[in-house]
């Protein structure tokens, strides 16, 4: 029944699956396979721009214009948040990756590096988050 909807409701429902459910969406067929590969780039990328906006509303606060306390408090709120994201972001590559959805050599050396960098606890977007 999966493989018969139109296109435009296959659209619908994979913007509507969570990243851990989404990959696993991509069997049904190809038509399926290639939008949950459009909308896994798509989150790959929001993630990115989230992560960034993140760190830049992290920049006002250095330990010089602000409280010690004040400081600390910002500074772990918002590692923990682009730790959360980078998480994220993390597992669609990897998924990606591991289901044959990046083509890009380019790419692929990239999130393989990210991983790698991430599993030893490293920092694998050079955010620098102190």
């Amino acid at each position: 029944m999966l493989d018969q909807l139109p296109v435009e409701i296959v659209e619908c429902i994979v913007a509507k699956i969570p990243d851990t459910d989404l990959i696993a969406v991509s069997k049904v067929d190809r038509v399926w396979w290639q939008e949950v590969r459009r909308e896994a780039y798509k989150r790959w990328k929001n993630y990115a721009t989230t992560i960034g906006y993140v760190q830049a509303l992290g920049k006002p606060f250095k330990k010089g214009n602000v409280d010690w306390i004040t400081f600390e408090d910002v500074n772990d709120f918002y590692k923990r948040w682009i730790d959360r994201l980078t998480e994220d972001q993390l597992y669609i590559m990897e998924k990606m990756l591991k289901n044959g959805m990046v083509v890009d050599p380019q790419e692929r050396e990239t999130i393989e590096h990210a991983l790698s960098e991430h599993r030893w606890g490293g920092d694998p977007w050079r955010l620098g988050v102190e």
